[in-house]
């Protein structure tokens, strides 16, 4: 099955993360980790960088596609990508078409 879902709609049952990231979720503060990952129905953020969504998800049956617009700190601008936002089980991967893979990120508690 196949469709699309308005990005600024949350299309994930909830916040998922690695750690770090779930941490960040929980309380809003860093650990200051570089190791740190957390995807939500907004954006994807990691220790250097966020990415938003923009214009439509794609569903894909339990896996999703995007574009992205991100920035990433210390550098001036952003750029644009695509992802995969890839369901395996009960964890997500993140897949960009140069071939980086963050994940598996697991649903925050």
């Amino acid at each position: 099955m196949t469709g699309t879902a308005d990005a600024q709609q949350a299309f994930l049952d909830g916040a998922y993360g690695n750690k770090d990231g779930c941490a960040y979720a929980k309380t809003g503060e860093s650990t200051g980790s570089d190791d740190f990952f957390l995807l939500t129905g907004e954006g994807i953020t990691t220790a250097a960088s966020y990415c938003g969504f923009k214009g439509d998800v794609t569903k894909e049956g339990d896996s999703f596609a995007a574009a992205i617009s991100c920035s990433e700190e210390g550098e001036g601008g952003e750029t644009e990508d695509r992802v995969e936002i890839r369901r395996t089980g009960k964890d997500y991967t993140i897949a960009f078409k140069d071939g980086t893979r963050w994940g598996p990120l697991k649903r925050c508690k």
